[in-house]
């Protein structure tokens, strides 16, 4: 017989608890989705936890973009990243760059910090070590606002990523 309990259903703390870290040390997206009778579906969930996003304030926006940490910056090298965040960077190689590439990471990353005001956000399960760099570059001179459209984007798609395997 299949479960047709509504994914998420029951009391706030579980669900908190269990989604909180989709987003970023940013545990307030998932207090604010919850709803006691659960989502029809994961992407009912997920749009709900974006609109939460969009209706946050300015303030609480910025926190979750800066909640994000450079890719291959420093809490990388001192091992103080998410295990989720740990596991993507190391997927596409971050944690293996040569010395040339982890230069070039902090030179851009440096970069796009100063321009934008929040670190460079991307879900590296869509890129390459490369293609990182490239896109790290080619957004860094991009104009803010569309940035932080942009970063958004990436983090739904950074939480899509990482709800997936709890699904299974």
């Amino acid at each position: 017989m299949q479960d047709t309990t509504a994914l998420g259903a029951g009391d706030q703390a579980t669900f908190i608890a269990r989604y909180a870290d989709l987003f970023e040390h940013s545990p307030w997206v998932a207090s604010r989705a919850w709803r006691p009778e659960g989502f029809d579906s994961p992407a009912a969930m997920l749009d709900t936890m974006m609109a939460v996003v969009a209706a946050a304030s300015e303030s609480e926006q910025t926190s979750l973009l800066c909640a994000h940490p450079e890719l291959a910056g420093r809490e990388a090298q001192a091992g103080e990243l998410t295990q989720d965040s740990a596991l993507e960077q190391a997927g596409a190689g971050l944690n293996r760059l040569e010395p040339r590439e982890f230069e070039e990471m902090r030179r851009l990353n440096a970069l796009y910090l100063a321009r934008h005001g929040f670190p460079f956000i991307v879900c590296v399960r869509h890129y390459t070590k490369r293609g990182i760099l490239a896109e790290l570059d080619r957004r860094s001179r991009r104009v803010t606002s569309l940035e932080r459209e942009e970063a958004f984007a990436q983090i739904g798609f950074i939480a899509r990523a990482r709800l997936e395997p709890r699904l299974e």
